[in-house]
């Protein structure tokens, strides 16, 4: 039952990072094209999708939270016990699967636009200098 888990919620947090990445994808394009104006804006696209789809993993994924499912607990009387995956179970790691890996790429994308953003500015004043060069 533990593989079966671990699969789901592998496939759920991909399929989420694949639907948040295509969400993104023309936004993310569109600013790498008017920061860099240069071909290797396409690599860069690429590697924040590549890099998306991994922190969405991987936030999804919790292998840590997981592995509560294999390893006995220990219950307060210093007794151990398998936890059993239930269906409320099931539908709770379902649910921090799709939170965790949404927060994970926000994050992500967040720290993305906040760098976008300071280029963006450094472009802009740089134009600017450039036109005021020119018209004098």
């Amino acid at each position: 039952m533990f593989f079966s888990l671990l699969i789901a919620t592998f496939l759920i947090a991909l399929l989420v990072s694949v639907a948040v990445v295509k969400a993104f994808s023309r936004p993310v394009r569109g600013i790498l094209d008017r920061i860099i104006d240069d071909r290797i804006s396409e690599a860069w696209h690429r590697y924040i999708t590549f890099a998306a789809l991994v922190v969405g993993v991987s936030g999804g994924v919790r292998i840590y939270s997981l592995e509560r499912y294999v390893e006995p607990q220990r219950l307060p009387d210093g007794e151990r016990e398998m936890l059993t995956l239930t269906a409320e179970r099931w539908t709770l790691e379902i649910y921090r699967t799709v939170i965790e890996c949404l927060q994970s790429m926000a994050w992500m994308y967040l720290v993305v636009f906040l760098f976008a953003l300071i280029a963006y500015v450094i472009v802009r004043i740089a134009e600017r200098r450039r036109r005021t060069e020119l018209e004098k």
